[in-house]
Protein backbone atom coordinates (compact mmCIF):
# COMPACT_ATOMS: atom_id res chain seq x y z
CA UNK A 1 0.00 0.00 0.00
CA UNK A 2 1.25 3.15 -0.85
CA UNK A 3 2.35 5.98 1.68
CA UNK A 4 0.01 9.09 1.08
CA UNK A 5 1.89 12.23 -0.76
CA UNK A 6 4.06 14.75 1.66
CA UNK A 7 1.97 17.81 0.69
CA UNK A 8 -1.09 15.73 1.56
CA UNK A 9 -2.94 16.34 5.12
CA UNK A 10 -4.39 13.00 6.86
CA UNK A 11 -6.96 15.12 8.79
CA UNK A 12 -8.80 17.79 6.84
CA UNK A 13 -8.75 21.14 7.98
CA UNK A 14 -11.24 22.65 9.70
CA UNK A 15 -13.25 25.65 8.71
CA UNK A 16 -12.22 29.03 10.02
CA UNK A 17 -14.19 30.11 12.17
CA UNK A 18 -16.92 33.36 11.64
CA UNK A 19 -15.68 36.02 12.70
CA UNK A 20 -17.80 39.29 13.32
CA UNK A 21 -17.15 42.80 14.08
CA UNK A 22 -14.20 45.25 13.05
CA UNK A 23 -10.72 43.77 14.20
CA UNK A 24 -9.53 46.53 15.95
CA UNK A 25 -12.10 46.04 18.22
CA UNK A 26 -11.78 42.21 19.14
CA UNK A 27 -9.03 42.91 21.73
CA UNK A 28 -7.66 45.74 23.92
CA UNK A 29 -4.45 45.52 22.52
CA UNK A 30 -5.31 46.30 19.40
CA UNK A 31 -7.09 50.22 19.49
CA UNK A 32 -4.94 51.47 22.44
CA UNK A 33 -2.09 49.93 21.00
CA UNK A 34 -2.11 51.85 17.88
CA UNK A 35 -3.35 54.97 19.73
CA UNK A 36 -0.60 55.39 22.06
CA UNK A 37 1.80 54.81 19.29
CA UNK A 38 0.36 57.71 17.25
CA UNK A 39 0.02 59.78 20.01
CA UNK A 40 3.68 59.41 21.20
CA UNK A 41 4.76 60.19 17.51
CA UNK A 42 2.86 63.69 17.27
CA UNK A 43 2.84 64.67 20.98
CA UNK A 44 6.63 65.05 21.35
CA UNK A 45 7.50 66.60 18.60
CA UNK A 46 4.82 69.20 19.28
CA UNK A 47 6.05 70.12 23.05
CA UNK A 48 9.64 70.74 21.48
CA UNK A 49 8.20 72.97 19.19
CA UNK A 50 6.36 74.47 22.12
CA UNK A 51 9.04 74.54 24.34
CA UNK A 52 11.72 76.09 22.26
CA UNK A 53 8.82 79.06 21.38
CA UNK A 54 8.06 77.31 17.51
CA UNK A 55 4.34 77.87 18.92
CA UNK A 56 2.26 78.86 20.67
CA UNK A 57 -0.61 76.64 21.23
CA UNK A 58 -3.39 77.09 23.54
CA UNK A 59 -3.60 74.07 25.89
CA UNK A 60 -5.83 73.72 28.45
CA UNK A 61 -3.05 72.90 30.80
CA UNK A 62 0.61 75.20 30.78
CA UNK A 63 2.63 73.51 28.43
CA UNK A 64 4.82 71.44 30.56
CA UNK A 65 1.88 70.35 32.50
CA UNK A 66 0.13 68.69 29.30
CA UNK A 67 3.60 67.14 28.51
CA UNK A 68 3.76 65.35 31.36
CA UNK A 69 0.23 64.58 32.31
CA UNK A 70 -0.05 63.44 28.63
CA UNK A 71 2.95 61.35 28.38
CA UNK A 72 1.80 59.45 31.54
CA UNK A 73 -2.30 59.18 31.22
CA UNK A 74 -2.44 59.25 27.49
CA UNK A 75 0.35 57.31 26.31
CA UNK A 76 1.85 54.90 28.86
CA UNK A 77 -2.07 54.58 30.62
CA UNK A 78 -3.18 53.71 26.90
CA UNK A 79 -0.44 50.73 26.88
CA UNK A 80 -1.00 49.61 30.38
CA UNK A 81 -5.08 49.25 29.62
CA UNK A 82 -4.32 47.72 26.12
CA UNK A 83 -2.18 45.10 27.94
CA UNK A 84 -4.26 44.68 30.54
CA UNK A 85 -7.49 44.24 28.45
CA UNK A 86 -5.81 41.52 27.04
CA UNK A 87 -4.00 39.68 29.78
CA UNK A 88 -6.76 39.73 31.86
CA UNK A 89 -8.47 37.67 29.44
CA UNK A 90 -5.82 35.24 29.01
CA UNK A 91 -6.20 34.94 32.92
CA UNK A 92 -9.15 34.51 33.46
CA UNK A 93 -10.51 32.80 30.08
CA UNK A 94 -13.50 35.78 30.16
CA UNK A 95 -14.31 38.08 27.47
CA UNK A 96 -13.12 41.52 28.01
CA UNK A 97 -14.18 44.49 26.69
CA UNK A 98 -14.76 44.16 22.96
CA UNK A 99 -16.66 45.84 19.86
CA UNK A 100 -18.68 48.89 21.22
CA UNK A 101 -17.99 48.80 24.56
CA UNK A 102 -14.52 49.01 23.41
CA UNK A 103 -14.74 51.42 20.97
CA UNK A 104 -16.35 53.32 23.88
CA UNK A 105 -13.65 53.49 25.98
CA UNK A 106 -10.74 53.71 23.34
CA UNK A 107 -12.88 57.22 22.39
CA UNK A 108 -13.49 58.12 25.59
CA UNK A 109 -9.70 57.99 25.74
CA UNK A 110 -9.33 59.60 22.26
CA UNK A 111 -11.61 62.30 23.80
CA UNK A 112 -9.65 63.08 26.39
CA UNK A 113 -6.30 63.72 24.57
CA UNK A 114 -8.32 65.80 22.06
CA UNK A 115 -9.90 68.24 25.03
CA UNK A 116 -6.55 68.75 26.44
CA UNK A 117 -5.45 70.34 23.27
CA UNK A 118 -8.94 72.17 22.54
CA UNK A 119 -10.15 72.52 25.95
CA UNK A 120 -11.94 73.81 27.48
CA UNK A 121 -10.11 72.84 30.64
CA UNK A 122 -13.40 71.49 32.81
CA UNK A 123 -14.20 69.05 29.85
CA UNK A 124 -10.84 67.62 30.01
CA UNK A 125 -10.77 66.94 33.29
CA UNK A 126 -14.26 65.17 33.05
CA UNK A 127 -13.07 62.90 30.18
CA UNK A 128 -9.81 62.61 31.49
CA UNK A 129 -10.81 61.25 34.81
CA UNK A 130 -13.85 58.60 33.73
CA UNK A 131 -11.29 56.27 32.11
CA UNK A 132 -9.47 54.72 34.36
CA UNK A 133 -12.06 53.81 36.68
CA UNK A 134 -14.17 52.35 34.59
CA UNK A 135 -11.53 49.79 33.32
CA UNK A 136 -10.26 49.06 36.72
CA UNK A 137 -13.67 48.03 37.67
CA UNK A 138 -13.89 46.02 34.66
CA UNK A 139 -11.07 44.18 35.33
CA UNK A 140 -11.71 43.37 39.18
CA UNK A 141 -15.08 41.77 38.24
CA UNK A 142 -13.66 39.49 36.15
CA UNK A 143 -10.61 38.39 38.36
CA UNK A 144 -13.31 38.36 41.10
CA UNK A 145 -15.02 36.00 39.05
CA UNK A 146 -12.95 34.10 37.66
CA UNK A 147 -11.02 33.63 41.31
CA UNK A 148 -7.68 35.25 40.20
CA UNK A 149 -6.97 37.30 43.38
CA UNK A 150 -3.08 37.03 42.15
CA UNK A 151 -3.68 40.05 40.00
CA UNK A 152 -6.10 41.93 41.72
CA UNK A 153 -3.23 44.15 42.77
CA UNK A 154 -2.74 45.28 39.27
CA UNK A 155 -6.67 46.51 39.32
CA UNK A 156 -5.69 48.33 42.59
CA UNK A 157 -2.87 50.07 41.31
CA UNK A 158 -4.93 51.09 38.13
CA UNK A 159 -7.36 52.95 41.08
CA UNK A 160 -4.23 54.27 43.18
CA UNK A 161 -3.49 55.92 39.11
CA UNK A 162 -7.10 57.41 38.80
CA UNK A 163 -6.71 58.73 42.16
CA UNK A 164 -3.27 60.32 41.72
CA UNK A 165 -5.10 61.67 38.38
CA UNK A 166 -7.67 63.23 40.43
CA UNK A 167 -4.97 65.27 42.85
CA UNK A 168 -3.30 66.52 39.79
CA UNK A 169 -6.30 67.74 38.74
CA UNK A 170 -7.49 69.67 41.76
CA UNK A 171 -4.19 70.65 41.98
CA UNK A 172 -4.15 72.17 38.68
CA UNK A 173 -7.24 73.69 38.99
CA UNK A 174 -6.35 75.50 41.81
CA UNK A 175 -9.25 73.44 44.00
CA UNK A 176 -6.47 72.53 46.08
CA UNK A 177 -2.60 74.45 47.10
CA UNK A 178 -0.39 71.88 45.65
CA UNK A 179 1.84 71.22 42.63
CA UNK A 180 0.23 69.16 40.19
CA UNK A 181 3.60 67.40 39.65
CA UNK A 182 3.34 65.74 43.15
CA UNK A 183 0.54 63.57 41.92
CA UNK A 184 2.32 63.35 38.56
CA UNK A 185 5.36 61.77 39.96
CA UNK A 186 3.09 59.71 42.14
CA UNK A 187 1.71 58.05 39.01
CA UNK A 188 5.44 57.74 37.44
CA UNK A 189 6.03 55.82 40.37
CA UNK A 190 2.99 53.69 40.12
CA UNK A 191 4.05 52.94 36.68
CA UNK A 192 7.36 51.83 37.36
CA UNK A 193 5.72 49.50 40.22
CA UNK A 194 3.86 47.56 37.21
CA UNK A 195 6.67 47.64 34.91
CA UNK A 196 8.78 46.18 38.39
CA UNK A 197 5.90 43.63 38.60
CA UNK A 198 5.16 42.89 34.67
CA UNK A 199 8.69 42.29 34.03
CA UNK A 200 9.34 40.04 36.74
CA UNK A 201 7.00 38.13 35.40
CA UNK A 202 7.77 37.62 31.65
CA UNK A 203 11.59 38.59 31.11
CA UNK A 204 12.94 35.43 32.85
CA UNK A 205 10.03 33.72 31.27
CA UNK A 206 10.29 34.71 27.91
CA UNK A 207 14.63 34.89 28.26
CA UNK A 208 14.02 31.03 29.07
CA UNK A 209 11.39 30.24 26.18
CA UNK A 210 13.85 32.00 23.31
CA UNK A 211 16.67 30.19 25.56
CA UNK A 212 17.19 26.12 25.19
CA UNK A 213 18.02 24.89 28.15
CA UNK A 214 18.04 27.74 29.86
CA UNK A 215 17.25 27.62 33.89
CA UNK A 216 16.93 30.84 35.34
CA UNK A 217 17.72 30.97 38.93
CA UNK A 218 15.40 33.55 40.25
CA UNK A 219 15.75 33.94 43.96
CA UNK A 220 12.49 34.72 45.96
CA UNK A 221 14.52 36.91 48.52
CA UNK A 222 15.75 39.19 45.87
CA UNK A 223 12.26 39.30 43.75
CA UNK A 224 10.44 40.60 47.04
CA UNK A 225 13.65 42.55 48.17
CA UNK A 226 13.46 44.74 45.35
CA UNK A 227 9.65 45.77 44.63
CA UNK A 228 9.87 46.62 48.50
CA UNK A 229 12.26 48.59 48.21
CA UNK A 230 11.58 50.22 45.28
CA UNK A 231 7.99 51.15 46.43
CA UNK A 232 9.12 52.14 49.86
CA UNK A 233 12.20 54.15 47.49
CA UNK A 234 9.67 55.88 45.33
CA UNK A 235 7.49 57.11 47.98
CA UNK A 236 10.54 58.91 49.66
CA UNK A 237 11.40 60.25 46.36
CA UNK A 238 7.12 61.70 45.62
CA UNK A 239 6.29 62.46 49.46
CA UNK A 240 9.40 62.97 51.59
CA UNK A 241 9.34 67.03 53.14
CA UNK A 242 12.39 68.74 51.29
CA UNK A 243 14.70 68.54 54.41
CA UNK A 244 18.16 67.71 54.42
CA UNK A 245 17.22 64.62 57.19
CA UNK A 246 14.32 63.06 54.76
CA UNK A 247 16.52 64.08 51.82
CA UNK A 248 19.66 61.94 53.16
CA UNK A 249 17.24 59.18 54.25
CA UNK A 250 15.29 58.89 50.61
CA UNK A 251 18.83 59.20 49.20
CA UNK A 252 19.58 56.06 50.88
CA UNK A 253 17.02 53.99 50.00
CA UNK A 254 16.86 54.76 46.54
CA UNK A 255 20.46 53.98 46.53
CA UNK A 256 19.70 50.25 47.85
CA UNK A 257 16.68 50.17 45.99
CA UNK A 258 19.07 50.72 42.56
CA UNK A 259 21.45 48.19 43.77
CA UNK A 260 18.88 45.25 44.29
CA UNK A 261 17.31 46.41 41.24
CA UNK A 262 20.22 46.02 39.62
CA UNK A 263 20.95 42.61 41.44
CA UNK A 264 17.43 41.50 39.82
CA UNK A 265 18.29 41.99 36.51
CA UNK A 266 21.33 40.53 37.03
CA UNK A 267 19.44 37.10 37.93
CA UNK A 268 17.96 37.09 34.87
CA UNK A 269 20.80 37.15 32.46
CA UNK A 270 20.59 39.62 29.73
CA UNK A 271 23.80 39.23 28.10
CA UNK A 272 22.56 35.94 27.11
CA UNK A 273 20.14 37.94 25.04
CA UNK A 274 22.35 40.08 22.56
CA UNK A 275 21.57 37.97 19.40
CA UNK A 276 17.70 38.53 20.23
CA UNK A 277 16.23 42.57 19.76
CA UNK A 278 12.82 40.85 20.81
CA UNK A 279 14.32 40.07 23.93
CA UNK A 280 17.37 42.68 24.73
CA UNK A 281 15.22 45.52 24.53
CA UNK A 282 12.90 44.63 27.51
CA UNK A 283 16.67 43.64 29.40
CA UNK A 284 18.21 47.04 28.06
CA UNK A 285 15.34 49.13 28.90
CA UNK A 286 14.67 47.53 32.50
CA UNK A 287 18.68 48.27 32.95
CA UNK A 288 16.79 52.12 33.41
CA UNK A 289 15.02 51.70 36.26
CA UNK A 290 18.07 51.29 38.63
CA UNK A 291 19.44 53.53 36.62
CA UNK A 292 16.72 56.13 37.13
CA UNK A 293 16.54 54.95 41.02
CA UNK A 294 20.29 55.78 41.38
CA UNK A 295 19.94 59.00 39.55
CA UNK A 296 16.97 59.75 42.08
CA UNK A 297 18.92 59.14 45.19
CA UNK A 298 21.95 61.72 43.42
CA UNK A 299 18.97 64.19 42.63
CA UNK A 300 17.31 63.93 46.39
CA UNK A 301 21.45 64.46 47.98
CA UNK A 302 21.42 67.50 45.84
CA UNK A 303 24.03 66.69 43.73
CA UNK A 304 21.44 66.72 40.14
CA UNK A 305 18.54 67.83 39.28
CA UNK A 306 15.72 64.99 39.76
CA UNK A 307 14.97 65.83 35.74
CA UNK A 308 17.59 63.21 34.75
CA UNK A 309 16.29 60.40 36.94
CA UNK A 310 12.17 61.31 36.01
CA UNK A 311 13.32 60.94 32.20
CA UNK A 312 15.76 57.69 33.13
CA UNK A 313 12.38 56.06 33.97
CA UNK A 314 9.94 57.55 31.75
CA UNK A 315 11.75 57.26 28.55
CA UNK A 316 14.47 54.38 29.20
CA UNK A 317 12.20 51.98 31.05
CA UNK A 318 8.78 53.23 30.24
CA UNK A 319 9.48 53.95 26.89
CA UNK A 320 11.75 51.09 26.17
CA UNK A 321 9.59 48.92 27.96
CA UNK A 322 6.41 49.86 25.86
CA UNK A 323 7.92 49.45 22.50
CA UNK A 324 9.50 46.24 23.27
CA UNK A 325 5.89 44.96 24.72
CA UNK A 326 3.67 45.95 22.05
CA UNK A 327 5.78 44.94 19.40
CA UNK A 328 6.10 40.84 20.86
CA UNK A 329 2.60 41.49 22.22
CA UNK A 330 1.09 42.60 19.32
CA UNK A 331 3.08 39.53 17.34
CA UNK A 332 1.71 37.29 19.17
CA UNK A 333 -1.50 38.24 19.25
CA UNK A 334 -2.11 38.70 15.65
CA UNK A 335 -0.21 35.23 14.77
CA UNK A 336 2.90 36.37 13.62
CA UNK A 337 6.67 34.90 14.31
CA UNK A 338 7.82 36.27 17.83
CA UNK A 339 11.00 37.72 15.61
CA UNK A 340 11.52 41.19 14.84
CA UNK A 341 12.40 42.56 11.05
CA UNK A 342 15.20 44.81 11.09
CA UNK A 343 13.28 47.78 11.08
CA UNK A 344 11.90 46.72 14.49
CA UNK A 345 15.00 46.37 16.00
CA UNK A 346 16.00 50.03 14.68
CA UNK A 347 13.21 51.34 16.92
CA UNK A 348 14.34 49.60 19.58
CA UNK A 349 18.21 51.15 19.29
CA UNK A 350 16.46 54.81 18.53
CA UNK A 351 14.45 54.25 21.51
CA UNK A 352 17.69 53.73 23.78
CA UNK A 353 19.27 56.21 22.05
CA UNK A 354 16.23 59.00 22.71
CA UNK A 355 16.98 58.18 26.36
CA UNK A 356 20.53 58.13 26.59
CA UNK A 357 20.48 61.28 25.02
CA UNK A 358 17.82 63.15 26.78
CA UNK A 359 19.19 61.87 30.26
CA UNK A 360 23.00 62.03 29.85
CA UNK A 361 23.93 65.09 27.25
CA UNK A 362 21.63 67.79 29.59
CA UNK A 363 23.68 66.29 32.55
CA UNK A 364 27.17 67.13 31.16
CA UNK A 365 26.62 69.70 29.12
CA UNK A 366 23.42 71.52 30.78
CA UNK A 367 23.49 74.52 27.98
CA UNK A 368 22.95 71.52 25.14
CA UNK A 369 18.66 71.18 26.71
CA UNK A 370 17.45 72.20 23.72
CA UNK A 371 20.07 70.12 21.04
CA UNK A 372 19.56 67.12 23.79
CA UNK A 373 15.55 67.64 23.17
CA UNK A 374 15.65 67.92 19.81
CA UNK A 375 17.80 64.76 18.87
CA UNK A 376 15.89 62.84 21.35
CA UNK A 377 12.34 64.06 20.07
CA UNK A 378 13.86 62.85 16.34
CA UNK A 379 15.21 59.42 17.78
CA UNK A 380 11.48 58.88 19.57
CA UNK A 381 8.99 59.81 16.66
CA UNK A 382 11.27 57.87 13.82
CA UNK A 383 10.77 54.83 16.55
CA UNK A 384 7.35 55.05 16.72
CA UNK A 385 6.51 55.99 13.29
CA UNK A 386 8.45 52.53 12.21
CA UNK A 387 5.80 50.61 14.73
CA UNK A 388 2.80 52.24 12.79
CA UNK A 389 4.07 51.80 9.56
CA UNK A 390 4.99 47.94 10.03
CA UNK A 391 1.79 47.27 12.92
CA UNK A 392 -1.03 49.51 11.47
CA UNK A 393 -2.50 46.74 8.92
CA UNK A 394 -2.03 44.19 11.17
CA UNK A 395 -3.75 45.61 14.12
CA UNK A 396 -6.25 46.56 11.49
CA UNK A 397 -7.21 43.03 9.79
CA UNK A 398 -8.02 39.50 11.33
CA UNK A 399 -5.30 37.46 12.34
CA UNK A 400 -3.02 35.65 10.04
CA UNK A 401 -3.91 32.17 11.34
CA UNK A 402 -7.52 33.46 11.00
CA UNK A 403 -8.59 32.98 14.67
CA UNK A 404 -10.18 35.72 17.12
CA UNK A 405 -8.31 38.17 18.87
Amino acid sequence: MSSPPLHASPIEPTAAPQLSGWPLLRLGFRPFYLGAAAFALLSIPLWVTMYLGQWNLALALPPLLWHAHEMLFGFAVAVILGFLLTAVKAWTELTTPRDAALGALALLWLAARAAAVTGPYALDAVLDLALLPLVAAVLTRLLLRARNRRNLPLAAILMLLALANGFFHLGAAGVLEMSPMTPLYAALALIVMIECVIAGRVIPAFTMSATPGLKLQVRAMVERAALALTALALVLWVFAPATAGWGMAAGVVLSLAAVVQAGRMLQWQPAITRRRPILWILHLSYAWIPIGLALLAAARLGAISSSAGVHALAVGATAGLIIGMITRTARGHTGRALQVSRPETMAYALVMLAAAVRVALPLALPTWLPLALVLSAAGWSVAFAIYLYIYTPWLLQTRSDGKDG
